[in-house]
């Protein structure tokens, strides 16, 4: 009776595990991404992408320099408006809401929310010859990828990671999450071709990106391209709260370890 018994549980047991890798499979962008309405109110206009209206909040200065933030997974970008705008003063600010954030149409994916940004930088680029790209959490993997794209004036990257795999992997430790993948942001894989002096911002109690994350992306970057400011009592999402954040973004002798 139980050499009957055990092929039939672990059929069972192998097609609970392949429903769950299913499951995970077409859920997995409900883990990524996290929508939030658009509520500061900053100006903003709409960038027409054929399938998508992609709002972009802007502070509505006019000038040579730029700057273009890509926040995290679920962010409200209009509430950074203002604050980097101070800590850019006299340069012209956009962050763009991912599609379905914001007013922003359309379903996000990193090859849509990269295009996105490219195009972005396209626009903002015929006006202003001198951009700093910043991303912050998700965005740091859309931030990278356009600086190794395009020439830019600095890259900051905040509280970056390496690549969304080994986050998943170490999530999903029981399932082949890299295989299954879809959305991987390999910020690794762009890193050696950014060639703009770069700023990772590390939260040292950050508990949603490991450490060893971020400095492992850190090592990726040509030598002599990228500096690491660490706020040792930051978490991963109030390092904007601690003295030195701004300056850090902005490059002016940051207070962080």
């Amino acid at each position: 009776m139980i050499r009957k018994a055990l092929p039939v549980a672990c059929a069972a047991v192998a097609i609970a595990y392949l429903a769950t890798c299913g499951l995970l499979y077409l859920s997995q962008r409900s883990y990524l991404y996290y929508p939030a309405p658009r509520r500061g109110d900053a100006p903003a206009f709409v960038l027409h992408r054929g399938d998508a209206d992609v709002v972009v909040s802007t502070n509505g200065v006019e000038g040579a320099d730029a700057v273009l933030y890509f926040g995290g997974n679920a962010e409200d970008v209009s509430q950074a408006i203002a604050p980097l705008a101070r800590a850019f003063p006299g340069r012209a600010v956009f962050a763009m809401h991912y599609r379905s954030y914001g007013g922003s149409t359309g379903t996000p994916s990193e090859r849509a929310l990269v295009a996105d940004a490219m195009r972005l930088f396209e626009v903002v680029a015929k006006g202003h010859p001198r951009i700093v790209v910043i991303g912050r959490s998700l965005g740091s993997g859309v931030a990278i990828q356009v600086a190794a794209a395009y020439r830019i004036e600095r890259l900051v990257l905040v509280t970056p990671y390496n690549g969304i795999a080994e986050l998943a992997a170490a999530r999903f430790r029981w399932f082949p999450v890299r295989l299954l993948l879809r959305d991987r942001y390999e910020s690794w894989r762009h890193a050696p071709r950014v060639r703009a002096p770069t700023t990772l911002v590390v939260a040292g109690r950050d508990q949603v990106i490991p450490n060893d994350s971020s400095l492992r992306l850190a090592a990726r970057f040509a030598p002599g391209t990228a500096h690491v400011v660490r706020f040792a009592d930051a978490g991963h999402n109030d390092v904007s709260e601690f003295p030195g954040y701004f300056e850090a973004l902005a490059g002016r002798h940051p207070n962080g370890d």
